[in-house]
This record gives C-alpha cells, sequence and structure tokens, in this order.
C-alpha cells in the first residue's frame, strides 16, 4: 500500500508546482540547492531560468529553498534549460559545495522538531551570511542533536558513566576522606554524640545553613527533594512515611549539595558523582565515622562482626549499614569486601567489589543488569525459608572462595537481597564463619547455571514459547531539563504553589 500523504494546508495554484510526485521520496531542500547551484554555475538569475521555464521567479525561489517540492515536470524544464540531466538534479547528495552542504545541514537543522522544541529563531543562510558563522550555527545544531540523543539514550548513556564512576571509587577503596571530615565536622556541631542521629540533629545541620524542612504531599513526580534555594525551603515527602529512616537521609542528601558546593551538573557523568557524594554524604552523616569506626573495631576484635548489629546500632536500614561497611572495612579495618544490591529476578542492581569477587559483566564492563550466578549467596537467599536473620555462605568461584552474609527485603518494585562478603581468609572476623553452606560456581560458564540440561532443552526448545514482560523504563527517556530526569516545568510549578507570598498591607498589620 503506497503511503498516505496529507495535503498541503496552503493551496498551490500553479500547475507546474503542486504536491511532491509520491514515487521520487526525494528530499526538496537538496533538489532545490542543487538547481540554484546549477543556475548560478551558468550564471542565471532567478527571473532568467523562470522565463526560460515558464515560471514565475517567487515560485522558483521557493523550490531552491525547499519550500516547495516540484512537479516531475518542471524538474525536466529546468535540467532542460540549464543544460543539465533530470538525474543530476534527482541526486540526494549535496552539490559540489561545501557552503551547500553546510546550508542544506542548516536547514535541515532549524526544521527540525528539536529546534522547533526549542524555540530557536531560524537564521536564513543567504549569501549576506559569512562562511564561518555558517559553519559555527551547523556546528552548534549537531552539539544540540548529540545532547539530545544521549539523553534519550539514558541507559546506555547510565550504564556507560555508572562503569566509568565504580571503577574510580574501587581505586580508592570505596573511601572519601574529604567528604567524611566535612560529615563529621557538622554533625558533632548539631549535637550528634553516639548511636542514631536523630531528626532533630538533622533540622539542626540544615538550620545552620540557613535552611528549613518542610514536609509536603505533593512533591513532583520526577523528584525526591525539592530545594528552594530563595527562600531557604527544603521539601520532603511527610512525615508520616513509616520508620523515617529514608527522611534523614533525604534530607541530608539535599543539605550535601548545598555543603559541597554543587554546581548544575554539565553531563550525566557528573550528574551520577553528584548522585554518590550526597548519598556518600548522608551515610556520613547516619553512620559517622569515628562512632563507627569505635563500634566496627570492637566487633572484629571480638570476632563478631554482623551487618545488623552495625545497622541496629545506628538505627539505619540493613541496605545504608551494608553499603556504609565498603567505605569503612578497607580504609581503617584493613578487610577488602563487596556489596550487591540483587533483585528477586537475579538482576544485579547494585554492586561494589574491592575483593576480587568475579562480578557479572557485559563487554563494556557494565554490571547494571547482569544476571547473577544462581549458586550465589545473593541468589540462594531467596530459597530460605527464614529470612528473619543474616544466612551466611561460602561460595568457590575461579577467582577464590568467598565468604558472604545476605538479607532479603522488599520493596515497591519487588523483593531483593543484600549482600555482604569478604575473601575466605578474612571470614574469621564475622559471625556466621562458622557456617556450613558452600556451594561451588563457575560462571560465567553457561553450564554452571544458564544452560538448561540437556534432556530438558531437548524436550522444550521448540514447544515453548514465553511472552518477555517488557519494562517500561527501558524505553523511555527521562524528562530532560535542567537536571537529568526532572520535569522542569513540574519543579517549577510545584516552588511557585509553596513560595512564601509577600506581605501586603493588610498582612503588616494583623499582628498590631
Amino acid at each position: 500500500m503506497a503511503p498516505l500523504r496529507v495535503a498541503a494546508l496552503e493551496p498551490l495554484t500553479d500547475p507546474a508546482i503542486a504536491p511532491p510526485v509520491p514515487e521520487t521520496g526525494l528530499d526538496a531542500l537538496t533538489v532545490g540547492r542543487r538547481i540554484r547551484h546549477h543556475r548560478q554555475a551558468k550564471g542565471w538569475t532567478l527571473a532568467q531560468l523562470g522565463e526560460e521555464v515558464g515560471a514565475a521567479q517567487s515560485q522558483l525561489s521557493q523550490v531552491e529553498n525547499g519550500k516547495r517540492e516540484p512537479r516531475l515536470s518542471l524538474i525536466t524544464a529546468v535540467a532542460r534549460a540549464l543544460g543539465v540531466s533530470p538525474s543530476d538534479l534527482l541526486d540526494p547528495a549535496p552539490p559540489p559545495s561545501r557552503r551547500a552542504a553546510l546550508e542544506i545541514e542548516l536547514d535541515h537543522a532549524q526544521r527540525s522538531p528539536l529546534a522547533r522544541t526549542l524555540g530557536l529563531p531560524e537564521v536564513r543562510s543567504s549569501r549576506k551570511l559569512p562562511t564561518d558563522a555558517l559553519e559555527a550555527l551547523v556546528e552548534l545544531h549537531r552539539e544540540l542533536a548529540r545532547r539530545h540523543d544521549a539523553s534519550n539514550a539514558t541507559p546506555e548513556e547510565a550504564r556507560r558513566a555508572n562503569t566509568e564512576i565504580r571503577l574510580l571509587m574501587r581505586a580508592v577503596d570505596n573511601h572519601l576522606p574529604e567528604i567524611e571530615e566535612v560529615a563529621e565536622d557538622l554533625v558533632r556541631s548539631a549535637g550528634y554524640t553516639v548511636g542514631a542521629l536523630t531528626h532533630r540533629q538533622v533540622a539542626r545541620m540544615a538550620a545552620d545553613l540557613g535552611f528549613s524542612i518542610i514536609h509536603v504531599d505533593d512533591l513532583p513526580h520526577s523528584t525526591r527533594t525539592v530545594t528552594d534555594l530563595a527562600h531557604g525551603r527544603i521539601y520532603l515527602p511527610p512525615a508520616s512515611i513509616p520508620g523515617g529512616h529514608g527522611l534523614r537521609s533525604l534530607a541530608l542528601q539535599a543539605i550535601a549539595h548545598r555543603v559541597l558546593e554543587h554546581e548544575r551538573p554539565a553531563s550525566y557523568t557528573q550528574f551520577l558523582r553528584q548522585r554518590l557524594e550526597i548519598n556518600y554524604f548522608a551515610a556520613c552523616c547516619l553512620l559517622p565515622r569515628s562512632a563507627a569506626v569505635e563500634f566496627l573495631s570492637a566487633a572484629k576484635a571480638d570476632k563478631d562482626l554482623a551487618v545488623e548489629d552495625f545497622r541496629d546500632a545506628f538505627g539505619v536500614t540493613h541496605e545504608a549499614a551494608a553499603h556504609r561497611l565498603t567505605n569503612l572495612l578497607t580504609s581503617h579495618l584493613g578487610i577488602p569486601v563487596h556489596f550487591l544490591r540483587v533483585g528477586d529476578d537475579g538482576a544485579l542492581y547494585r554492586g561494589y567489589e574491592n575483593d576480587g569477587v568475579p562480578f557479572p559483566e557485559d563487554s563494556s564492563g557494565a554490571i547494571e543488569g547482569q544476571p547473577v550466578c544462581r549458586k550465589w549467596t545473593a541468589r540462594t537467599v531467596f530459597d530460605v525459608r527464614n529470612r528473619t536473620t543474616e544466612n551466611y555462605q561460602y561460595t568457590d568461584t575461579p577467582a577464590g572462595t568467598f565468604w558472604c552474609s545476605s538479607q532479603t527485603g522488599t520493596s515497591d518494585d519487588g523483593g531483593f537481597s543484600i549482600t555482604v562478603g569478604v575473601p575466605y581468609a578474612h571470614a574469621k572476623w564475622f559471625r556466621g564463619r562458622d557456617t556450613r553452606v558452600r556451594t561451588r560456581s563457575t560462571c560465567p560458564e553457561a553450564a554452571c547455571c544458564r544452560r538448561p540440561p540437556a534432556g530438558m532443552a531437548e524436550r522444550w526448545a521448540e514447544h515453548a514459547w514465553p511472552s518477555a514482560r517488557l519494562h517500561a523504563q527501558t524505553l523511555a527517556p527521562l524528562p530532560s531539563g535542567r537536571f537529568p530526569g526532572v520535569d522542569d516545568l513540574e519543579v517549577y510549578s510545584f516552588l511557585t504553589s509553596h513560595a512564601p507570598r509577600p506581605e501586603g498591607p493588610a498582612d503588616r498589620g494583623a499582628g498590631d
């Protein structure tokens, strides 16, 4: 079936200039510029060409500028008049002139949906426009298109950036002493001594920076917090959220942007780096270094290190405690370590290691979304009936034997496991080292846990037709605003609705 065409809104009065012939599928702008190239090579004006082919000068101008697509009869007449073949005019390549090629590219870019979305003014590529200015405009549009494509390819960009940051953090044992120092000073100034950091102390930290914390139930969907720099307000979700551990962390992350003097991220990598830094700062505040190292050192001396004790001592989530161990175990206790958050579908969502554990990776080195071996603790824990405490296991891998402790949890996205592990030689410091549970993994060999048994494959290979569940977020790009993933209109509307109103005469006299 031939493609449907929508009639032009503006009527075409000249029979020589009509809607494009469907079978050509030509780029009207390129055809027009090729006509202009051959006309100028012959030294003719538009008026002279018009006299030769019986068309108005204004109409031929629209053809040359790509605003009208000529009938094949007009193309044939123009070619005859200019002494070239119709195929010369219909060639899809730009004219043999760098300037002509630049003009075509600029016109295409200025008519693109991206340019229209941005509301950019159109610049006419006339002879009066210097070639260097034309080149600069083309390069700017190329860069706009590149950045737009990069934001639309968020999953790929995120994987590359995550990998880069993960490798950088592994090189420093996941330890950022500068942020540790800043966080330690701030929590002490807020009155912290030992145990769990309180909501009141978090509020004092915000107040010391000139901010008040306000809980609202209408935060923009694309945000976790919003900070109003003009009025010194940090907006958080409602305080009625069960537990409250997340609220302290969210407030501390918002504070971190100010403390660490972050500027608007210029790249996705910088955005993710800032996310890492604010999460690190929040962890340093919730589990301050001096108190945390003192606690862990005592537990190590007793050979009784345990994530659950660390968690309960500082009133944080199991995941927060487990991940904080990666900051401190190597840098302060000399213990190499790895951490995993794995979904109940077996996919690795977050991971860190400096102990050589063989994480699954794709060809680019990214680990996010990769399937974890079914024989690792992070997967076998889902088969354990008693999930009220940590589960321990030794796993023999091609890189050596590792001891691991896993705990499960649930979220809106489903079940997950949190795992902390160390090489066999360091298991002696941990509770659960006497476990008799031991498995052997040969991943990434497919025969380990991915390839079905021959008999099962023979039975079902030609008779199974599953329908895969597609995660919508794998196709949808994040909203692209001043900050990746954030809808500017939604945020600005929120701030407008919550901003304090200026006092009027009636307000100033009301309290007298």
